[in-house]
């Protein structure tokens, strides 16, 4: 499940769970032994995203705490839990994109780095009510994901999109009236997101740029979760062999919360 949205695999991970719905079981006990397996074998194919691990989470413990007397009980418990937490997750993006356009006001210039359909949404949804405004998109190296952000939002009216290379961002930031990204998720006083966030929080808290962060409130996660990065291959970064050298290539990093302004979620906007 590689992909740019955890919103996008804590929905497939539901519904990947759906499969046990129509296999046949001895028991209850086997069947919740199953899903408990069947769940964990998603979350260890990313454990990086916090929102797949609360709807994991809230699928099997819907199950063991209702404690079913029959393998049907335990289904119509799985099928329930897994409509609820999809229902949560997009109702979450889409409030937390509405609550987000309503921060966006006309002839603002925004600064967003990487792919975030939330934020994306949130921009498509001001210019609907009217704004219209600039915005600076970084390349989000090496995969690359700001290109298809600039693309889509080429074909909004209302917005003049501008690609960037993510070391340029510094340049442009005096232009700019406010960084605006998607977050992978928040864990405690740590924001998680893709690799080049914490540089460019960084150089926009020097810049006197405030940052803010959209997103479910799914993604904001107290404890029990542990983040763990995602390295991927040296192949996104050069395609020529190594020789003599080591490619590393983190997929996520960390920025302090202390650096952003607000989150904006479905819940209502945090301030920081």
């Amino acid at each position: 499940m590689q992909t740019h949205s955890s919103s996008v695999v804590a929905v497939k991970a539901a519904e990947a769970l759906r499969s046990l719905l129509d296999r046949d079981f001895a028991s209850v006990e086997v069947y919740v032994r199953d899903l408990e397996r069947n769940s964990s074998a998603l979350l260890g194919a990313n454990r990086s995203h916090a929102s797949l691990w609360s709807t994991q989470n809230e699928i099997v413990r819907a199950v063991q705490a209702a404690e079913p007397d029959s393998v049907e009980a335990a289904k119509a418990l799985t099928e329930e839990a897994i409509d609820r937490v999809v229902e949560e997750v997009e109702t979450g993006k889409r409030l937390a994109a509405e609550r987000a356009a309503e921060t966006i006001s006309d002839g603002d210039v925004l600064l967003t780095h990487d792919y975030s359909s939330t934020v994306l949404e949130g921009i498509r949804l001001a210019t609907e009510d009217g704004a219209a405004v600039v915005v600076y998109v970084t390349e989000a190296r090496p995969r690359l994901l700001g290109r298809k952000a600039a693309r889509a939002l080429a074909t909004v009216d209302g917005v003049e999109a501008r690609l960037v290379v993510d070391s340029a961002a510094g340049f442009y930031l005096d232009e700019c009236d406010r960084v605006l990204v998607g977050m992978d998720c928040i864990v405690e006083d740590t924001l998680y997101n893709r690799v080049g966030t914490y540089p460019l929080a960084a150089t926009a808290a020097d810049a006197g740029v405030p940052v803010d962060v959209v997103g479910s409130s799914a993604k904001l996660v107290s404890g029990g979760f542990r983040f763990q990065n995602d390295f991927r291959t040296a192949t996104e970064v050069t395609l020529e062999p190594p020789d003599g050298f080591e490619v590393r290539n983190p997929a996520y990093d960390a920025t302090p919360t202390r650096l952003l302004r607000q989150v904006v979620t479905d819940e209502g906007i945090t301030e920081f």
